[in-house]
């Protein structure tokens, strides 16, 4: 019996195809040893034979190329593979690179079908290693697939330049380092010297390279492609437009798609009722979405559908959903924005560059379709779609803007043509719609080349020359506009923001002072360009300040003035009191806003240009201090929250955390690295590259920023002399109180962890936490410090003791919950508790109203803590004016939960009575008296016991 092929699962029928090779190698197994007949079998038997064969993995005669037995491996790979155990695996690539050798009739359709098993954002052992064993046939057998089968290496450049993408987001795995170089080499000599072979992609070559604008080696390709076409020894070669022109082939877009995963989308797409497809879409998104990196996949889903999936007419008039409905749910599966802005690429990349003559309607209609049939319940998501496509037409390439005008107005004609939508009044005249997004669509069909000045240069860096077109950061159009408030953010290619930024040319000032003198006509038509110009501003101020360029720097009050009187005018104020946002739960001015944009900044840069800007807007009444308190205490939690602070944790983990403003930082973060580097040799930076070290050191600078700033506050300030950095960071605290982002308890929590220099022991802060948080949170609040994680009272005695001096004129509530935290702490701290009841029954007269629920205190924490003999001493020698039973009730206490050491405690007590070497630590003079409460509980305790205590009263009072 042969071995069994495939792995199946108890419930899984047995696979026919299987069952049929396996039988067949049954029935021929020994002809399948030499001596080898060579007579020629009839069809039937060369079947069988075939069969027998590809299941051994023998060559015998054949008489026709092996098309037969390809066949037969490409059936296989397209029905089995996801099941096949790894050593037929392994004997199925060898057997491919065989078939190449001798030529094989069909072995182009086997590496195809080969290379559509590799799945896009699956990083699992092996899924690399399909990926490391193609790449490595592609470049072993290089002469003879250029010989030979051409196209193949045509569709290999394609999948691992797709791949590449993905692999290029993750650092410091050196099995996928490995796999990258390979898959550069590859690509960059299939670019290099087979250029006329790449120009047959056509014009998603240009889509692909652009994810790849950061690796060095791309990058050089990238700008020889723009620059020097010559460069690519390829006559027909002259420009980038002509491949602008070249229609991609519906079979590149296969590639991406594995064979099961297209069976489903067909099938959701041909038999699928409009109404009934909420399970199919589950079904599918756990199926071939489910995954930190699986996201990517559907960029080339939506690609697929576009162009490579064109329904039947009986289809599109039926109820059968239909595919716009389809690639608007893929849309909205996308949970990181730089995917979401490279799907809507994908959509609408056809658009730029249409033409009647050689592109299909199919292709385009689907992104119609989906903003018309948005309208009016989903109007944002129609506003959002226009506004990305009228940003591609402003920014994807300003040298060929006009092929892009007239490739868009093309598409629009045709649409209208072909009956798609009967008029473009559905968009135009659509009073839901924004009237600016109306305007521009409509100059964009009069050829109107639109509101942009043809000066303004999109760049990375401000500072830094840029070529007249360059690979077009597609992020800045990857989020839609739910809000005049959101900012469109978009992650780079390492699954992080970044942004284009309109910049003018020319020195550094007069760039800021260009950005500043036009940031509020950008901020009338677009709020999320808006914050993209003060972000650059902003660079602009530290790249300036990084170069000691001061000479000729823009005052700092003219240009915080001018920022702020734009967005005020345009319905945003800078550095909005927390208090005044709470009762706007929809309200998020953390995340995507002007004051998120600065404070962000100032964060990574620490500059003190910046610095003087936010100082200057405190002292102008902007409660600053308090945005960037709150900030720095919202990320502090949102890291421990999503695990990114205690133990080893995958990066990829924050984008699953549903963290906002943590995402947001981390977006920032990356994207302020990025630009710094610019075009430098160094390497891009990924997110890849954070562990939970670099995150904590994120967390910790933006509240070193904090103190910068409260410093820099407090010297510039005209307030009395005799305010303290505690003081300053209370009234800052405060006003954060307010605000419902974070839960207090966990605000309070980051303020001990973080600030725990300017807030430990400090009542203003201490009482607002008391008035503040409930029973349920100074429980829970409790446990932490029990266990350690932060302190509120501190090592100092003196500190404490004042703290509960100051406290016996709170009212009786606050004053049970303080002795609640006091209890929680103390006994697990270094604090010296004798030394503290020490002072507060020594403390000269004291009022028993006052101080009883301090008593009540100092006695149940009396209870907590262990009887050592310097504390039983203590207790034992305390005066009996008043509070008289405390003293014996603290014994009593002990005796019941630790007698042993108690008693061991009052022994060693009791000898250094004596001896007459009492510790000075806990007693005030040579002569000790005997609190008389505690040797009333003694003898009566001693008695009960049926003990002598003669010994130990003749210890305690050793001259009577």
């Amino acid at each position: 019996m042969a071995s069994q092929l495939i792995s199946v699962s108890s419930y899984e029928a047995h696979n026919q195809l299987e069952i049929s090779l396996r039988q067949a190698f049954d029935l021929l197994q020994s002809k399948l040893r030499p001596p080898f007949s060579l007579t020629i079998p009839d069809p039937q038997e060369y079947t069988l034979l075939n069969q027998a064969i590809l299941y051994g993995h023998l060559h015998a005669i054949v008489i026709d190329g092996y098309k037969l037995f390809l066949s037969l491996l490409v059936g296989i790979v397209n029905e089995l593979y996801g099941k096949l155990v790894d050593s037929v695996k392994e004997q199925l690539i060898w057997v491919t690179k065989e078939m190449i050798d001798v030529s094989a009739t069909g072995i182009d359709s086997l590496l195809v079908c080969l290379m559509r098993q590799i799945v896009g954002g699956d990083f699992s052992d092996g899924n690399l290693w399909l990926c490391f064993e193609l790449v490595s046939l592609c470049l072993s057998k290089w002469d003879c697939l250029l010989q030979e089968k051409p196209v193949v290496l045509t569709s290999a450049l394609y999948t691992f330049l797709r791949l590449l993408a993905d692999h290029c987001r993750v650092s410091n795995n050196l099995k996928l380092e490995m796999l990258r170089q390979m898959e550069i080499e590859f690509c960059v000599k299939m670019l290099r010297d087979q250029f006329q072979l790449c120009l047959k992609i056509g014009r998603d070559l240009v889509r692909l390279l652009q994810d790849l604008f950061h690796v060095p080696e791309f990058k050089s390709i990238w700008k020889d492609l723009v620059l020097k076409p010559s460069e690519f020894r390829t006559a027909e070669y002259l420009d980038i437009s002509q491949l602008y022109c070249i229609r991609t082939s519906t079979r590149y877009f296969l590639l991406r798609i594995t064979p099961e995963m297209e069976t489903q989308l067909r099938f959701l797409l041909t038999h699928v009722m409009l109404g009934n497809q909420k399970r199919y879409q589950i079904w599918f998104e756990k199926k071939f979405l489910l995954g930190p990196e699986r996201e990517s996949l559907i960029v080339d889903i939506v690609r697929f559908i576009c162009c490579a999936h064109h329904p039947s007419n009986g289809i599109i008039q039926s109820n059968i959903i239909p595919r716009w409905a389809v690639i608007g749910w893929l849309l909205t599966c996308c949970k990181k924005k730089y995917i979401e802005a490279n799907g809507r690429l994908a959509l609408f990349y056809d658009w730029l560059f249409f033409n009647e003559k050689v592109d299909n309607i199919m292709n385009i209609e689907p992104a119609m379709l989906l903003m018309v049939c948005s309208l009016p319940k989903y109007v944002n998501f129609t506003h959002s779609l226009l506004e990305f496509l009228l940003l591609l037409v402003d920014n994807y390439d300003l040298d060929r803007k006009t092929i892009i005008l007239r490739g868009v107005s093309s598409a629009f004609n045709s649409l209208v043509q072909k009956g798609v939508v009967h008029s473009l009044d559905v968009l135009t005249r659509c009073d839901v719609l924004s009237p600016f997004i109306r305007e521009r669509l409509q100059n964009l069909l009069l050829n109107d080349q639109g509101k942009v000045p043809r000066d303004l240069l999109p760049v990375d860096l401000p500072g830094h020359s840029t070529q007249s077109l360059r690979l077009p950061d597609m992020s800045c159009m990857g989020n839609s506009t739910q809000s005049t408030q959101e900012q469109l953010t978009s992650e780079g290619d390492d699954g992080l923001s970044t942004r284009v930024v309109v910049v003018p040319g020319g020195n550094e000032v007069d760039s800021i002072e260009r950005l500043v003198e036009s940031i509020g006509d950008i901020i009338k038509e677009s709020y999320e360009r808006g914050l993209q110009t003060l972000e650059a501003i902003l660079f602009s101020i530290v790249n300036q300040c990084n170069q000691r360029k001061t000479s000729n720097s823009i005052c700092s009050e003219d240009l915080l003035s001018k920022i702020t009187k734009e967005f005020e005018s345009n319905g945003y104020r800078l550095f909005t009191s927390l208090g005044s946002l709470a009762g706007i739960v929809e309200c998020d001015d953390e995340i995507g806003s002007a004051t998120a944009v600065i404070i962000r900044t100032f964060i990574f840069s620490l500059n003190e240009r910046i610095q003087e800007m936010l100082l200057l807007w405190a002292r102008n009444g902007f409660p600053v201090g308090a945005r960037l308190l709150s900030y720095a205490l919202r990320l502090a939690h949102e890291a421990y929250a999503a695990g990114c602070l205690e133990n080893s944790v995958a990066v990829a983990k924050v984008r699953e955390s549903r963290m906002p403003l943590l995402e947001y930082h981390f977006d920032g973060y990356f994207n302020f690295l990025n630009k710094r580097k610019g075009d430098s040799s160094e390497n891009f930076v990924s997110v890849s590259e954070m562990d939970e070290k670099a995150i904590a050191n994120l967390v910790d600078s933006a509240f070193t920023a904090y103190r910068h700033f409260l410093s820099s506050s407090r010297v510039m300030s005209q307030k009395e002399s005799d305010t303290s950095l505690s003081k300053l960071l209370f009234s800052d605290l405060k006003d954060c109180s307010d605000w419902k982002r974070i839960r207090m308890k966990n605000l309070f929590c980051n303020i001990f962890c973080y600030l725990s220099d300017l807030s430990i022991c400090e009542e203003d802060i201490i009482r607002l936490l008391i008035e503040k948080l409930d029973y349920v949170d100074l429980t829970e609040m409790q446990f932490q410090i029990g266990l350690k994680k932060f302190s509120l009272f501190g090592d100092n005695h003196k500190l404490v003791f004042h703290l509960i001096k100051n406290s016996l004129n709170w009212n009786s509530v606050e004053q049970h919950k303080l002795w609640g935290l006091i209890r929680s702490e103390l006994p697990v701290s270094e604090v010296q508790v004798e030394k503290i009841i020490l002072e507060f029954f020594c403390s000269g007269k004291i009022d028993v109203n006052l101080s009883a629920i301090a008593a009540g205190g100092l006695l149940t924490l009396c209870s907590s803590c262990a009887p050592t003999s310097a504390l039983v001493g203590t207790i034992m020698s305390l005066p009996n004016n008043f509070f008289q039973d405390f003293a014996a009730a603290a014994l009593a206490t002990w005796a019941a939960s630790n007698a042993s050491m108690l008693f061991d405690s009052i022994t060693e007590f009791a000898e250094k009575l004596k001896s007459k070497n009492t510790c000075s630590t806990f007693l005030n003079s040579t002569e000790t008296e005997i609190n008389q409460s505690t040797i009333l509980w003694l003898l009566n305790y001693y008695n009960a016991q049926g003990i002598n205590v003669s010994n130990m009263l003749s210890n305690l009072y050793p001259n009577s």
